[in-house]
């Protein structure tokens, strides 16, 4: 092969690699699509609904936990029948469920359409996830992950912006409806652009929901550390993106515009965290990012508890730049590494960790919101559990439990 072909080869490669992950970008929009979009608008849904503010918090911790228990089925489904039908199918679910979100008239309603809008959310997450680990190997896939991370880190800062421009105009239902179309835009990109990536020698028989195979996964120690920590780490921005419309907009006063301002410095610390965390772990490998990212998270959560009695925005949001920058660098190193063992599963692996890292996260915040805990001390708790993960991984069997072979299967 001549050197003009090997050039043309690796162009064509990275031609490839690029078009598959812009589109697997599209895939994990829409989880924090409907999520970030109109988190401005939780203060207007409790009031037009007349109900309490945790209960208008539930619509985003329901989500979050239909997020991942769907993805116990869609797993299965994407290594049997492949990733991108199932991709569809989940575009279409969302995309019905969001109309039915714009017409709910009672808040029990709004709340069944977003469980199913989490079912259609967590079969584009499982596929996009899927055909990661299917294209780029156990080691290069978290870089590829930290970078999809990056890349819908945009929408937090972005996506507030105009869901409050919505809410403003045409109320909080426009939020849904513009999720609706966002749908049907993805559907006919992922129909036309979107090769299957499944390897031809997924094993794809028998019973269709295996707890053997479930199992296979769980059983594995690596899979188990990193997956609970991606779950603790998402548990913190969880009760944040919960939490502070109610603290900002509603305990202090501040107005939408100042709350989506707040909220879109902290997306563009995240953006950066994302994009140097991929570069950082090329340089000095996944176990030392991970070790800084819940370093960093345990530093957020000291200054939390030490400004939780000062009562102006920046003492709350300082220490969340923090656990942003610690989540960003903790779920792109720990994320891949829970994948890593798992190269004929990799829909089913993907499918547990979003279980771990949705609806463990949701139910975790779910109930403590119930214990009505302030939100400085919710986020000084959750950023703190992180601090055992962060000792074991120091540790001897943490490092056993973290170096994976790029070629495990």
């Amino acid at each position: 092969m001549t050197v003009q072909q090997c050039t043309a080869n690796q162009q064509q490669t990275s031609s490839n690699d690029a078009r598959l992950i812009s589109l697997m970008v599209l895939l994990v929009l829409f989880s924090p699509l409907a999520i970030d979009i109109y988190l401005p608008a939780l203060p207007q849904i409790s009031q037009d609904y007349g109900v309490s503010a945790t209960l208008a918090q539930d619509t985003i911790t329901w989500f979050m936990f239909s997020l991942g228990f769907g993805q116990l089925f869609a797993g299965p489904l994407a290594d049997r029948y492949g990733r991108k039908p199932i991709a569809l199918i989940g575009i279409a679910i969302y995309g019905v469920s969001s109309l039915l979100a714009w017409y709910a008239q009672q808040i029990e309603l709004l709340l069944v359409a977003r469980v199913i809008q989490g079912l259609g959310a967590c079969a584009t997450s499982v596929a996009a996830f899927a055909a990661v680990r299917d294209s780029f190997g156990a080691k290069r896939s978290g870089q590829m992950i930290s970078y999809l991370n990056g890349a819908i880190c945009f929408i937090p800062a972005l996506a507030p912006i105009f869901g409050s421009w919505l809410s403003h105009h045409f109320g909080w239902r426009a939020n849904f409806s513009f999720m609706a179309g966002f749908a049907l835009v993805g559907f006919v990109v992922i129909s036309f652009y979107f090769k299957e990536t499944r390897p031809a020698h997924t094993n794809s028989k028998g019973r269709l929901i295996s707890l053997s195979r479930y199992f296979s996964v769980l059983k594995e120690p690596t899979f188990l550390f990193h997956s609970t920590l991606c779950m603790l780490a998402m548990a913190v921005i969880l009760a944040y993106v919960t939490s502070a419309p109610v603290l900002l907009m509603i305990e202090q006063g501040l107005t939408m515009v100042q709350f989506t301002g707040w909220f879109s410095v902290n997306a563009l610390f995240n953006i950066a965290a994302c994009f140097t965390a991929p570069v950082f772990m090329a340089k000095y490998g996944s176990r030392s990012a991970l070790i800084l990212g819940l370093s960093v998270l345990v530093f957020g959560a000291i200054l939390m508890f030490s400004f939780s009695g000062i009562n102006e925005p920046w003492a709350f949001m300082v220490p969340i730049f923090l656990s942003s920058i610690g989540f960003a660098w903790t779920l792109g190193s720990a994320a891949g590494t829970a994948l890593a063992p798992f190269g004929d599963r990799a829909g089913t692996a993907a499918a547990l960790l979003g279980l771990f890292q949705m609806s463990g996260a949701g139910a975790i915040v779910g109930l403590l919101q119930r214990l009505e805990l302030a939100p400085a001390m919710l986020l000084s708790l959750l950023m703190f559990s992180v601090l055992p993960g962060l000792l074991i991984l120091m540790s001897d069997k943490g490092r056993q439990w973290h170096d994976i072979d790029d070629h495990a299967s």
